[in-house]
């Protein structure tokens, strides 16, 4: 997976230096730094109208005593969608457009979690518990103080300020 996104991360700026050269040459420079600015703006705009709805599901299914789950994935969705439109590139404008569409959610959600069934795994590390880390083995006793109350205090000696 750390492959993978390392090579998202190197790719991607050299896919959308590529879609810039091609839609500035077919559009012009103004034109399609307009067209940025205007993605860039309505995305917001979408992530503002539709974050709202989605927290208002959440929170309605909090009320419920419901775990929000299927909110969750859709407010994930959203603001990685929203990031992506105020990311310049039209590559990630259109990524970004896809996933504020509800059925491109549903349908990588759907893909998701036939990956997490397939491939993922419930309980503890096959490792075992516990780090690799040293054992300390040791023992311990547990002191309990009383509370000083009149009768067991004359048996004392006063710690006051004289003496």
């Amino acid at each position: 997976m750390i492959p993978f996104l390392f090579f998202l991360l190197l790719a991607t700026p050299l896919i959308e230096i590529a879609v810039f050269i091609e839609v500035g040459g077919f559009l012009g420079l103004w034109p399609t730094l307009g067209v940025v600015l205007l993605t860039a703006m309505l995305g917001t705009a979408l992530f503002r109208i539709q974050g709202v709805g989605i927290l208002r599901q959440a929170q309605a299914n909090l009320e419920a005593n419901r775990f929000p789950a299927h909110e969750v994935f859709e407010g994930l969705c959203l603001l990685v969608a929203g990031a992506l439109l105020i990311t310049p590139g039209f590559v990630t404008d259109s990524l970004g457009f896809l996933l504020f569409f509800p059925p491109f959610r549903a349908l990588l959600r759907g893909a998701l979690l036939r990956r997490l069934v397939r491939e993922g795994r419930v309980g503890p590390p096959p490792e075992g518990p516990g780090g690799e880390g040293p054992v300390i083995d040791g023992v311990y006793r547990e002191i309990r103080e009383e509370p000083a109350d009149e009768e067991t205090r004359g048996d004392r000696p006063d710690r006051g300020a004289g003496g």
